[in-house]
C-alpha cells in the first residue's frame, strides 16, 4: 500500500482487554491474514483468499458469490472476488479493493518473527498489518457483518482482493482481472488503500484525506556503449563516465509544475494551514504555476515537490565487465512517477533531451502501465467521507489529495472505474515500518478505521 501523507505519533492506544465483542472477532480475521505468509518468495497469496472464502462462506456467503481466481504461470498467486447482492438492479455495484500480498520480509533483520502478529505497546506487529492487510481486513470484515444482518444493501457490493500490487514484475491479479474478467468487477467506483491521517507530534489526529487520483510508474533504461579495451590504456569516450554524466543530468532536472483539481483542492486547503513563507507561496503558486521563487520554497517540502510534478531518479546501476577493462556497457534504471496524464513516451523524449548524448540512449522498461487519469471529485463519493470523517474524527482538516505512490487503482481506470484511495487509517512519523523492519499499525487507528470505513462503505451502498 502506498499512503499519502507523513505522521506523527506518541500518545499510547487502546490495549486487546479495551476491545468489543465485534472488535475481537475481527482481530481474529485480521491476524489470521497477518500471519498467513503472502510474500513473493515464500508465501501463497492463492492461500490467504482461500481462507477468506472460507470465513465468507460460514457468514452465509453462497459458492455463487465468490470467485476465486489463479493463473496457472502463477499458481500461489491468486486472488478473490465475492459478491453481495443489492435490492436495486439498476444501481451500479461498489468495488472494494485491497491486495493481499506484502514486500519481503526477513525474520533475521526483523526484532519480532514478521508473520507472528504481535500485540506490543498498543500496536499489532507484523508484515503486512498496514499494508494492505489493515484494509483488505476491514472489507472482508465488512462483507460479513453486512450479510450477518441480514439486510442488503441498496447497491451491489463487490470485494476484489488480488495478488502482485507490491512486485513490479510479479503477476498482477487487478491487472488480470481488468483484462480477463472485468465483468466480475465492473462497478461505478471503486474504494481502495492510498487515502489516510498522520498523527501530530501531540499524538493527536492532525490531517485526514481521501486519493483521488495518483501517479503513473515507469522505468526507463538508460545505457551508454563503447568498444571498450584495456584499462591500461583509458581514452576520452567511456562508457561509465558518459553514463554518469547522463545521470547527473537527469537527477538535476526538473519538470514543470502541474495542478489538476484534486491538487489544487489539496494545496489550497495547505495554504490556509500553513505559515508564511509556505502559505503565501503556495497560493502565489496557484495563481501562477511558473512562479520560480514559490515553486522554490514549496519544493524544499519533498513530498510537495513530488505532488507538484512528475520526478525521475536514478535507482539501480551496473556497468563493466572486468576489473582490468575499459566498460563496453553501462546501463541505469530510472524510476519516473509521473504526473496524471503524463504520456510516458514523451517523458522518454524529455530524459533524452535532457541527457543530450548520443552515444546514452534512453528506452521504456516492461512494463508500460495505462496513463494515469485523475477520478472526478464527485461530491456523492467524497462528500459522505468528509460528513463522517467529521462524525469519526471531529475537528480533524479533511481533503482531496494525489499519491505519489502507486496503486492496483491504475489498472480499474481503463475499465471505465473510478478509483478512491479511503481514508480512515492514521499513521505515525516514520511510516509505521511499511516496506520496512517491523511494521506496525496502532491498535486504536484500526479499530476506528474499522468503524469508520464500515459505515462508509453502508453510507455509500445506501
Amino acid at each position: 500500500m502506498k499512503t499519502l501523507l507523513a505522521a506523527a505519533l506518541i500518545a499510547a492506544p487502546a490495549a486487546a482487554a479495551d476491545l468489543r465483542p465485534d472488535q475481537v472477532a475481527f482481530r481474529e480475521l485480521f491476524k489470521e491474514m497477518v500471519e498467513t505468509n503472502t510474500s513473493l518468495s515464500a508465501g501463497s497469496c492463492t492461500l490467504a483468499a482461500e481462507k477468506l472464502a472460507t470465513r465468507l462462506k460460514a457468514a452465509g456467503f453462497a459458492d455463487a458469490d465468490i470467485e476465486l481466481f489463479a493463473d496457472p504461470s502463477a499458481p500461489k498467486e491468486g486472488g478473490l472476488v465475492a459478491v453481495l447482492k443489492g435490492k436495486d438492479a439498476k444501481a451500479r455495484p461498489i468495488l472494494l479493493l485491497g491486495h493481499l500480498d506484502v514486500v519481503e520480509a526477513k525474520r533475521e533483520d526483523w526484532t519480532r518473527d514478521p508473520f507472528v502478529m504481535v500485540e506490543e505497546g498498543g500496536y499489532y506487529y507484523g508484515r503486512g498489518t498496514f499494508d494492505d492487510k489493515a484494509q483488505a481486513a476491514v472489507w472482508v470484515d465488512t462483507m460479513i457483518r453486512y450479510k450477518a444482518s441480514g439486510k442488503a444493501p441498496r447497491r451491489t457490493l463487490k470485494l476484489a482482493l488480488t495478488c502482485g500490487e507490491e512486485t513490479t514484475f510479479a503477476f498482477n491479479g487487478a491487472d488480470w482481472l481488468a483484462k480477463n474478467r472485468p465483468e466480475l468487477i465492473a462497478a461505478e467506483f471503486a474504494l481502495n488503500e492510498g487515502g489516510g491521517g498522520r498523527y501530530g507530534t501531540d499524538g493527536k489526529p492532525q490531517g485526514l484525506a481521501v486519493q483521488v487520483g495518483e501517479k503513473t510508474v515507469q522505468n526507463y533504461k538508460i545505457e551508454a556503449t563503447n568498444p571498450g579495451g584495456h584499462s591500461s590504456v583509458p581514452r576520452p569516450d567511456n562508457a561509465i563516465t558518459d553514463l554518469a554524466r547522463a545521470l547527473i543530468k537527469v537527477n538535476a532536472h526538473e519538470f514543470p509544475v502541474q495542478f489538476n483539481d484534486t491538487t489544487r483542492a489539496f494545496f489550497a486547503a495547505t495554504a490556509k494551514a500553513s505559515p508564511a513563507p509556505v502559505g503565501p507561496a503556495i497560493t502565489a503558486l496557484l495563481a501562477n504555476p511558473a512562479d520560480a521563487e514559490a515553486n522554490a520554497i514549496i519544493s524544499r517540502d519533498p513530498t510537495f515537490h513530488s505532488t507538484l510534478r512528475t520526478t525521475c531518479v536514478s535507482t539501480l546501476v551496473s556497468a563493466g565487465h572486468a576489473n582490468n577493462a575499459l566498460a563496453q556497457r553501462a546501463t541505469a534504471n530510472v524510476n519516473c512517477r509521473m504526473f496524471p496524464g503524463s504520456d510516458p513516451e514523451v517523458v522518454r523524449a524529455t530524459l533524452a533531451a535532457v541527457i543530450g548524448d548520443a552515444k546514452v540512449t534512453v528506452s521504456l522498461v516492461p512494463p508500460v502501465r495505462p496513463v494515469a487519469k485523475a477520478p472526478p471529485l464527485d461530491p456523492a463519493i467524497v462528500g459522505p467521507m468528509q460528513r463522517l470523517a467529521a462524525k469519526h474524527f471531529p475537528g480533524v482538516p479533511f481533503s482531496p489529495t494525489m499519491s505519489t505512490g502507486a496503486t492496483d487503482g491504475i489498472f480499474l481506470s481503463p475499465i471505465g472505474i473510478p478509483t478512491y484511495g479511503a481514508p480512515g487509517m492514521f499513521i505515525d512519523p516514520d511510516g509505521n515500518g511499511i516496506h520496512g523492519l517491523n511494521e506496525r499499525i496502532r491498535i486504536e487507528s484500526l479499530m476506528q478505521g474499522r468503524d469508520y470505513l464500515d459505515e462508509l462503505v453502508h453510507t455509500l451502498a445506501g
